[in-house]
């Protein structure tokens, strides 16, 4: 990957539905070019997929929230694959500390969180949950800054 690859994924960042065309007038290099950088990203599985960037509370999800899920050791990577099938779930993580799973969820309301957390307790394996409700984003982004100098 070189910096000509940088600067399409951030393209691609900024706006996913930029042509190859509008991309390769940015960059300054052939349409050709960019399909087949694009194309190389892709099948080298650094990009995945591409996605838009949704204001989930304008559609009804204005609940968001971080729970740690502490979960017996054998049963970790099943729940965490259940967790990834819920409709609400953004993000599952495993991680170390005090939970072994940290997974972000947007919910309807207080009643479908409620039914959310009363199911992953219900969840073979799953011994302790702690839900911290979000009071306000201040930053959801999904792109990471791909230059040091951002």
């Amino acid at each position: 990957m070189d910096e000509l690859d940088l600067k399409i994924l951030k393209l691609l960042q900024e706006n996913a539905r930029y042509s190859y065309r509008e991309i390769a007038k940015k960059l300054g290099v052939a349409v050709g070019t960019v399909y087949n950088r694009i194309k190389k990203l892709e099948d080298a599985g650094v990009i995945r997929g591409f996605c838009v960037d949704v204001d989930y509370e304008k559609l009804g999800f204005g609940l968001t929230a971080v729970i740690g899920i502490k979960a017996r050791g054998k049963d970790i990577v099943r729940i965490e694959r259940e967790l990834s099938k819920s409709p609400r779930v953004m993000q599952v993580y495993d991680v170390t500390g005090e939970y072994d799973i940290i997974v972000v969820a947007k919910f309807k309301d207080r009643a479908d969180m409620n039914k959310f957390v009363k199911w992953l307790l219900s969840l073979d394996g799953v011994e302790k949950t702690n839900t911290s409700v979000v009071m306000d984003i201040v930053k959801e982004k999904f792109a990471l800054s791909l230059f040091t100098e951002e």
